[in-house]
């Protein structure tokens, strides 16, 4: 069965980002140095699932405002805009797109929105200028403003739910051991937050509903770290916490300990096969963002960390965030997986590796983790000049 997913991802002035047109895979590796800017790519799909699901207005609060969000060139605010292509379960091509400018005084608008499935006139769609409808296939449309993202309204029409869900439940983690070590109050199990603040929640929830999972979890766990042999949910009062079987030299029985006495690394690895694995039948994230998921690992444990992504590929969709080597140290990568992310006069830029690399590793001369070692991981020169020269206007059918 084919999953919802998104294919392209535009980006316009996003914080460091001022142009980006790549096309995402089942499976993306963002690589680059700290500080280039990987991040904010990720971000700006991050801040499309909290407008969905919260509001604009919280969104880029969260961020600090528009003035943090938006990129300024030249000593002059731009408008950001964002643009995803997608494909839908049921076949169905489409792109949604929106701008964000600030008003004159304070505050902003959604200048332009627009979301448009097989193509403008051939399926459903709708086009909206500062809060204002300008077009639609619909004969009805639900009220909008131009403070807030129109698809949240629209969501409550048949054609356009599947868009707003594939949105919505996109999943992101910078997993923070610290917080994931306190306890933690019960709360509801089915998407693991941000940090990972409601780890227990979630495997208490896994333990409830999907054992399955949690025996992959477990396995993998183990697999990074040998001496983890298990871990469960633990009530401690109206509390909650975690807690490890571990193996001890000369003890009959694996001994028990809380999360508050366990590694950053272990606490970062469950944390990222949480993620991976949270869903079930009835509820999945549709993309799963994971901020260097190899942070506080033995390199060692790159191989099944690896594995563990590649198989979380096969029903989600997963963004990931690296400059490790030793994750991607594997011949069987494929370079289209790769998007190499680069900082240039404080710009990010990002694109598909050069077509040396690329040669490089259809032949078996190089894993991209050797290549990385090398600094021989570029983007294709070539096609940044070619999103320079031919930036695509956010609105519109697709490019072909």
């Amino acid at each position: 069965m084919a999953h919802a997913r998104i294919t392209c991802v535009v980006l316009r002035n996003y914080k460091s980002i001022g142009y980006c047109n790549v096309k995402l895979d089942q499976l993306t590796y963002l690589v680059g140095a700290n500080g280039s800017g990987k991040s904010n790519f990720l971000d700006a799909l991050h801040l499309v699932r909290d407008a969905l699901t919260s509001s604009l207005d919280n969104a880029l609060n969260e961020r600090g405002g528009l003035s943090e969000v938006r990129r300024y060139s030249s000593g002059h605010p731009n408008h950001f805009g964002i643009r995803l292509e997608f494909s839908l379960a049921n076949g169905q091509k489409g792109h949604y797109a929106f701008n964000v400018g600030a008003l004159s005084g304070q505050g902003y608008e959604v200048q332009t929105e627009e979301c448009v499935l097989v193509g403008i006139g051939k399926g459903p769609f709708f086009q909206i200028d500062k809060g204002k409808l300008r077009n639609s296939s619909e004969s009805t449309f639900p009220y909008v403003t131009s403070d807030r993202l129109a698809l949240v309204a629209a969501s409550g029409l048949t054609e356009f739910r599947p868009v707003f869900d594939l949105f919505s439940t996109m999943g992101f983690h910078n997993l923070n051991p610290k917080l994931m070590r306190e306890l933690q109050k019960p709360q509801e199990g089915k998407l693991l937050k941000p940090v990972g603040e409601n780890i227990a929640s979630i495997i208490g929830h896994l333990e409830r509903v999907s054992p399955e999972r949690i025996a992959i979890i477990q396995e993998y766990l183990q697999t990074v770290v040998p001496m983890v042999h298990g871990v469960k949910r633990k009530s401690i009062g109206p509390m909650e916490t975690l807690e490890f079987r571990q193996d001890m030299a000369g003890a009959k029985h694996p001994w028990r300990f809380l999360a508050q006495n366990m590694s950053d690394g272990t606490l970062r690895a469950l944390g990222v096969l949480a993620a991976l694995f949270q869903g079930n039948r009835d509820y999945a994230p549709t993309l799963i963002g994971i901020e260097e998921p190899e942070t506080a690992l033995h390199p060692a444990a790159s191989s099944a960390l690896r594995e563990a992504l590649n198989r979380a590929s096969q029903e989600t969709q997963i963004i990931v965030t690296s400059h490790s080597p030793d994750l991607l140290d594997d011949r069987q990568l494929n370079a289209d997986s790769l998007l190499s992310v680069v900082s240039e006069k404080g710009e990010t830029r990002i694109g598909p590796i050069d077509e040396a690399s690329r040669q490089a590793m259809r032949d078996s001369l190089f894993s991209a983790g050797e290549l990385l070692r090398i600094n021989q991981l570029a983007p294709d020169r070539k096609q940044l000049e070619a999103q320079e020269l031919k930036q695509i206007d956010l609105f519109g059918d697709s490019q072909p």
